[in-house]
């Protein structure tokens, strides 16, 4: 399916992996080198509560260019020595191209601008909405939305995006009641092989955009799919141990992205990422405790672990008592990277203190964090890698983290809820029931997963008669 398979992992030892550094470094047209040393903040933001339409689009382009404005500034005075910036377009910018290309066009323009003029580089990543979720979408890789997608991408690529990425969600319309019911099986279905099936056909079809317009095809998420789960699992909804494992899981799907040929950074709210990257060698960004802003988290410190870029999530354009929300972003990303660069500076062994400190901070604490530790992350990235198909990694990265979670509780080093343990076995009998058999696996799934949400037409799948 894929254009490429991975079959071992991009590093020797959990010791050479850490922040600022990774195997295949991406570097941009500006000369800025992601990955080769230097951890830079990646700042998010979005426009405050307002209408997009042909009459308030000055004003949104007004906003986006004073909210650019500001972050320049604040990262002259805190000599930061590179940013990327990302857009994720809000639906009307997706749903009409054009205003997604103004939009680009003059946040890119502003940081050309201060690069020229006081030597900040900067790249900026564009993130179209996927408005395939839309049910009136009639297909999920051919018609209306999935042209006008395609057509947001390259039109922002044209107006001066330097990296393109997008939050996918091909199999959530399965996985969002995957989460509600805690089925394992059935968010193997959504991401092993709905979504890794999805990710095969959108991540083709970006990359030859990338490749026709000179821009870089950096990476997707499973935001929809595992940060829906922490979500629930942090209002104490789902259990923890269920959302760690569907964490897990979604590096598989993630996975695709790359091995259609995207190069990196994987894309912010991807805790994932850490897989990919243990995987590929490809630089992440990632987000911990200054994404607060936007979503709550258990996992704020460890995973800076491997961060090549320190991200925000996404935060309004609102004013707070220091000034507006994406400038103090900036500044919060910005002494965070100084922070982690300061360290390796000093020495390997003083970045590795550094790095395991943010790891031992937050693993014991909750399962979420555990599998984001880099001795974890190694040992089920080799299961994953073992088998040679998304479908059969998936389950591989399912049964690897459930074990690595029980062995974990066994030993004290991670604290869990006694009501939770029962679900870890409970997780394992489900995967245990399911068979090695890829098309047995759909035919079966097919026939629980029928809803008013999910189609199996447009995935090319018919339901079972």
């Amino acid at each position: 399916m894929c254009a490429k398979r991975y079959e071992c992992l991009a590093y020797d030892s959990p010791d050479d992996f850490i922040f600022g550094i990774s195997k295949k470094p991406v570097v941009c047209k500006n000369g800025m080198v992601i990955g080769g040393g230097t951890v830079y903040p990646e700042i998010n933001f979005t426009l405050p509560p307002m209408p997009i339409t042909d009459e308030t689009m000055p004003e949104v382009i007004g906003q986006y260019k004073q909210i650019i404005e500001d972050v320049c500034k604040r990262a002259i005075e805190l000599h930061v020595p590179g940013f990327v910036a990302e857009i994720e377009l809000l639906p009307p910018a997706t749903y009409n191209p054009g205003w997604g290309a103004e939009i680009t066009k003059a946040v890119r323009d502003v940081m050309h601008e201060y690069e020229a003029k006081h030597g900040l580089k900067s790249a900026l990543r564009i993130t179209p909405v996927d408005i395939r979720e839309d049910s009136r979408s009639p297909h999920m890789w051919k018609g209306s939305h999935w042209e006008t997608v395609m057509k947001t991408f390259a039109d922002c690529a044209k107006a001066g995006a330097d990296m393109l990425a997008i939050e996918s969600i091909g199999g959530k319309d399965v996985h969002d009641e995957a989460n509600i019911y805690c089925e394992i099986d059935k968010s193997l279905f959504a991401l092993g092989i709905l979504g890794a099936r999805d990710m095969s056909k959108l991540w083709s079809g970006i990359c030859r955009i990338a490749a026709d317009t000179d821009t870089i095809a950096a990476g997707d998420t499973a935001c929809g799919f595992a940060n829906t789960a922490m979500v629930l699992a942090d209002r104490g909804m789902i259990p923890k141990v269920f959302s760690a494992v569907v964490r897990v899981i979604s590096a598989v799907r993630s996975l695709v992205a790359v091995e259609e040929g995207a190069v990196g950074p994987h894309k912010d709210c991807g805790y994932e990422g850490v897989y990919v990257k243990a995987i590929t060698g490809i630089p992440v960004s990632l987000e911990g405790k200054s994404s607060a802003c936007a979503h709550l988290s258990p996992v704020g410190n460890i995973a800076a672990c491997a961060a090549d870029l320190w991200s925000n999530e996404s935060v309004q354009n609102i004013k707070l008592l220091a000034g507006m929300a994406p400038t103090v972003s900036m500044e919060q990303l910005a002494y965070d990277c100084r922070l982690m660069n300061t360290a390796s500076q000093s020495g390997r062994q003083n970045a590795l203190l550094l790095r395991d400190w943010l790891c031992e901070s937050d693993s014991r604490y909750d399962p979420q964090a555990y599998v984001l530790r880099p001795d974890v992350v190694f040992a089920i990235s080799k299961e994953i890698i073992k088998e040679d198909t998304p479908f059969r990694r998936s389950k591989a990265a399912a049964l690897a983290a459930v074990n690595e979670l029980r062995r974990a509780v066994g030993a004290g080093r991670v604290v869990i809820d006694s009501r939770e343990s029962t679900w870890l076995d409970t997780m394992e009998a489900q995967l245990d029931s399911v068979p090695d058999d890829e098309e047995q696996f759909i035919y079966e799934m097919l026939g629980r997963c029928e809803s008013d949400k999910f189609d199996p037409k447009k995935y090319d799948l018919h339901k079972v008669p």
